[in-house]
């Protein structure tokens, strides 16, 4: 017998087979009703676990955030979309029992727990945290100061512990030797320690705030934008209780109502230090890699499905 003629006898065996198996399971419209049962089923505990592990990812690893303002501009942008690290400073079990959306508070003052992390919050951090005064609410700002930490802004500028820190859009490299009059920017030689000195804005502690020793237990925060930023200074500072983790990567943004995607954004890290810019490409590069095998393992996948339903 040829391996044709054999191949044809085993498929028609296999459906007499079938057939005898339809006739002693009764009506087909009942196993067709069962077999819709079983898949429901099957796509509920799909749900349910898929559900589960985006919770425990949430609530223990990493969290997506959305920048509403500009009150972090230049390092953040409005339309950016954040991924925030919560192993950094230790993820915490909630304390509160809310409704997701509509943001009502069902059980407060449940026992929790922050577990370890790798380090406490450090000056220069991109946080994201609770706002103290609504912790319905995430905000985002940089760490200016830790516990014993003295704050003060004078003429604009912003000093910690007696030396200046940063200026407004985050100004790091400019040229503090030289402090400007806020009513002219230009009296002092580029770069400015200000790159708006004489718009300080209307906010009431631009110009002039404190002294203040930061207590312990607590964050001074401070957006970038600092001239446009609701922050410590108005609402004070932050209990390191309410952190919810460090700001890490953009994984996308795009421009005003159009949705123009910014490339130069995608898949950016937060703050990167100087000496570590090689990890910008590596992460893109990585990034590329990964979606290139998935679509090389899903098709051999199939086709595989596709020879053995052809055997």
């Amino acid at each position: 017998m040829s391996d044709s003629t054999a191949k044809q006898s085993h498929r028609a065996a296999r459906r007499r087979a079938e057939r005898d198996d339809r006739k002693q399971d009764g009506p087909r419209g009942v196993k067709l009703g069962q077999s819709g049962r079983d898949q429901a089923m099957e796509w509920m505990k799909a749900i349910l676990w898929a559900l589960g592990v985006a919770l425990l990812i949430r609530m223990f690893l990493f969290q997506a955030f959305r920048i509403p303002s500009e009150s972090m501009r230049d390092t953040l942008l409005v339309h950016d979309y954040l991924f925030v690290n919560k192993l950094t400073y230790g993820p915490k079990t909630p304390d509160r029992l809310v409704i997701p959306i509509l943001n009502k508070v069902l059980l407060e003052g449940i026992p929790h727990l922050r577990l370890p992390g790798f380090r406490e919050p450090r000056q220069g951090d991109i946080i994201v945290f609770e706002f103290p005064e609504n912790r319905n609410q995430d905000y985002i700002k940089r760490c200016v100061a830790v516990a014993g930490d003295v704050v003060e802004i004078k003429d604009g500028l912003a000093y910690v512990n007696g030396d200046v820190y940063e200026s407004n859009f985050a100004d790091f490299g400019g040229d503090h030797s030289c402090v400007p009059d806020w009513r002219n920017s230009g009296d002092c030689p580029t770069p400015h320690s200000l790159r708006i000195q004489g718009r300080l804005g209307d906010g009431s502690f631009n110009r002039a705030y404190g002294p203040i020793t930061v207590p312990e237990g607590h964050l001074f925060m401070m957006g970038d934008n600092r001239f446009n930023s609701m922050d410590s200074r108005y609402w004070g500072t932050l209990p390191i209780e309410l952190v919810k983790g460090r700001a890490e990567i953009i994984y996308w943004s795009y421009e005003n109502f159009f949705f123009f995607p910014r490339f130069d954004r995608l898949l950016k890290l937060i703050d990167l230090p100087p000496g570590r810019a090689w990890l910008q490409p590596m992460v893109r590069i990585g990034f590329v890699l990964l979606v290139i095998g998935m679509v090389l393992y899903y098709r051999r996948r199939d086709r595989k499905k596709l020879d053995s339903q052809e055997e």
